[in-house]
C-alpha cells in the first residue's frame, strides 16, 4: 500500500492520479475530509481506504507492515495565516510524528518542504543542506516549514529513504477549493471569463516593475513525476528543490492564460494587499542541479506548455486530473 496524506488536496490527489495511472491499485488516502468541495479532487478515483488525518497514526500502528511508501504531502499552506500555532500543530508536530514513525517502522518517506523557506533570497535558491538553518522566511507558513527541514537534517534515526521536496510555485488542475491560494492561472482564467481583463499585484519594490516579479512556476504534473522518480529509484536521501528551474515573470503567466483562450491580454494592476506585502517574495528560482545529479532526467513543461494544458484541458473543460 502507498499512503498520501494531503490526499484530497491540490498535489495530493494528482499524485494519487498519476500513482493510479502507473499502476498502483492500493491507494491510502489520508486528510480532513470534511472539506466537500475539496474532496471532489477524489471523486472518480479508486482510492483503498480513506483515513481521518487524526487517527492515522493509530491505524498505521496496525497497518504499517503492508505499507511500502509515504507521501506526506499534507500541511496548512495558507501564506495568509499568521497564527503560527495552526502551522505549529498540522505541518511540525504532525510531520515529526509521521519521521518517527517512518523511521520505527522502515518506511520510506517524501514529504513537501517549501521554496517559502528561502524568504527574500539572502542565501540563495540552492538545496544546499549545511545552508538550510540559516534561512529567513517572510511568513509562519514558510517558518514551519523551515523549522521541520532543520529538525530533520539534525536527526540521527531516519526512514530508511527520505526526500524533502522544497516545492516552489506549483499551478496546474485540482485546485478548484483553494480559492485566494489558487494559482494566478486559476484566478486569470475566472477573471477574464468574468471581465474580459485581469489585475495583478503592483510591484512595491523599485527594483521590479509592476507584473514583473519573478517566480519559479512548475506544473504539477511535472512536480508528481518526481515524486514517482524518488519512490522507485531512491537515491540518495537529502532535500531537494522541486521547480522549474526557470523564473518567468506573472506577466508572462497571465499572457499566457490570454493566449490558451485564444483572447488579447488586458492586463491591470492592484495594490498588493497589506497584510501580505512585506512577506511578498519577488523572485525565486530552484536551482535543480541536486535532483539531476540524483538521476532525474525527465523534461519539464515550459510555461507555455504547462499554462496551455491545464487552461485548454482542465479548466475550460472544468475537468480534475
Amino acid at each position: 500500500m502507498i499512503v498520501v496524506t494531503g490526499a484530497a488536496g491540490f498535489i495530493g490527489s494528482a499524485l494519487i492520479s498519476r500513482l493510479l495511472e502507473a499502476g498502483h491499485s492500493r491507494i491510502i488516502a489520508v486528510d480532513d475530509f470534511s472539506f466537500v468541495e475539496k474532496n471532489k479532487n477524489l471523486a472518480e478515483k479508486q482510492i483503498s481506504e480513506h483515513i481521518e488525518r487524526e487517527v492515522f497514526f493509530d491505524w498505521l500502528k496496525d497497518n504499517h507492515s503492508d505499507i511500502e511508501f509515504i507521501f506526506h504531502i499534507g500541511a496548512r499552506t495558507n501564506t495568509t495565516e499568521f497564527d503560527y500555532t495552526i502551522f505549529e500543530h498540522l505541518n511540525v508536530d504532525y510531520s515529526k510524528k509521521m519521521w518517527k514513525a517512518c523511521s520505527e517502522y522502515s518506511i520510506p518517506l517524501v514529504y513537501a518542504s517549501s521554496a517559502a523557506t528561502y524568504g527574500a533570497g539572502e542565501y540563495g535558491y540552492e538545496d544546499d543542506e549545511s545552508r538550510i538553518p540559516l534561512l529567513k522566511p517572510l511568513n509562519p507558513y514558510g517558518q514551519s516549514k523551515q523549522e521541520f527541514d532543520v529538525w530533520a537534517l539534525e536527526q540521527e534515526k531516519t526512514p530508511p529513504f527520505w526526500a524533502g521536496l522544497k516545492f516552489f510555485n506549483v499551478y496546474g488542475p485540482n485546485e478548484f477549493h483553494k480559492g485566494r491560494m489558487a494559482s494566478v492561472i486559476f484566478h486569470t482564467y475566472h477573471q477574464i471569463l468574468k471581465t474580459g481583463k485581469m489585475k495583478l499585484f503592483r510591484s512595491h519594490n523599485p527594483n521590479f516593475k509592476d507584473g514583473e516579479q519573478l517566480r519559479d512556476f512548475v506544473y504539477v504534473k511535472d512536480l508528481i513525476e518526481v515524486c514517482l522518480f524518488l519512490m522507485n529509484k531512491q537515491p540518495k536521501s537529502a532535500i531537494y528543490n522541486l521547480g522549474s528551474g526557470t523564473a518567468r515573470t506573472f506577466l508572462d503567466l497571465a499572457k499566457n492564460t490570454f493566449y490558451a483562450l485564444d483572447k488579447t491580454p488586458e492586463i491591470d494592476f492592484m495594490d498588493t494587499p497589506a497584510d501580505i506585502r512585506d512577506k511578498y517574495q519577488y523572485y525565486t528560482q530552484a536551482n535543480m542541479e541536486k535532483l539531476k545529479s540524483a538521476g532525474y532526467t525527465k523534461k519539464f513543461h515550459t510555461l507555455e506548455e504547462g499554462v496551455e494544458d491545464y487552461v485548454k484541458n482542465y479548466l475550460m473543460e472544468n475537468k480534475y486530473y
